[in-house]
């Protein structure tokens, strides 16, 4: 049962790995136009889900699918300025969805894993 636990607390990871990601990857674009220049997949090649993101792939389900397909939509659509702009207004929005996708990681993965170990214990002892 605790496996379950582990299962359903996976989801969380994944959102707090790709925002974090996200961001990280926000930040070094906004460096990457002020002085190298590459292109835009030469500087996610590094990272795990921007790949996908970039190619229009669904990373996360719902509000936060939403969010980072919002976030994807203008990037590399004006020139290096307006990005830079457009970068920086974002950054303060990931900064909150990565927060937000770290505490909820740390609350909810432990809570799934400790109920589910509770309701296999409930379940042995049931059984005996």
């Amino acid at each position: 049962m605790t496996a379950l636990g582990v299962l359903f607390s996976a989801n969380k990871k994944k959102q707090m790995q790709v925002f974090s990601e996200l961001y990280e990857f926000n930040q070094q674009l906004i460096m990457n136009l002020k002085f190298n220049k590459e292109p835009i997949d030469k500087v996610a090649q590094g990272y795990k889900f921007i790949p996908s993101i970039l190619k229009g792939e669904k990373v996360l389900d719902g509000k936060d699918g939403e969010a980072i397909k919002d976030y994807a939509v203008n990037l590399g659509k004006s020139d290096a300025l307006s990005q830079i702009d457009y970068l920086n207004a974002r950054s303060q929005s990931l900064i909150k969805y990565r927060d937000e996708s770290a505490e909820n990681y740390k609350k909810y993965s432990s809570l799934y894993i400790k109920i589910f170990f509770m309701v296999g214990v409930l379940m042995a002892v049931l059984m005996a």
